[in-house]
């Protein structure tokens, strides 16, 4: 059990905010994303399940979400018995959740087009 303390709040927080950014980013760029590899998985997906319930599973953010999520959440479990997966789950979804934000404050920052 984690205890929630003052001194511990700070870091829980960070935590799940750096797991409800990564595991959206991800999801995002899965389900949605022009990016070369995530783009051919979904078309190989669709050639493998060929029009089956399963077809659905990376191509709905709903859908494949929840299974990420609890990727994510099991790996943060991991994390709290193995050092190394503590570290490998910070990088990880720490890089996505990144990858999320700072478009987000980028896209705000460009100074307006002459029109």
């Amino acid at each position: 059990m984690i205890t929630v303390t003052w001194d511990t709040l700070p870091l829980i927080l960070l935590t799940i905010a750096v797991a409800v950014l990564g595991v959206g980013r991800f999801v995002r760029a899965v389900v949605y994303d022009d990016f070369p590899p995530t783009k051919w998985w979904r078309e190989k997906w669709v050639s493998w399940t060929d029009g089956s319930g399963w077809q659905t599973l990376f191509l709905c953010w709903w859908c494949l979400s929840f299974w990420v999520a609890a990727a994510c959440v099991g790996w943060w479990i991991a994390g709290l018995h193995f050092e190394w997966a503590a570290w490998a789950w910070w990088i990880f979804w720490g890089s996505f959740a990144l990858g999320y934000l700072a478009p987000m404050v980028i896209v705000r920052d460009e100074p307006p087009h002459p029109h």
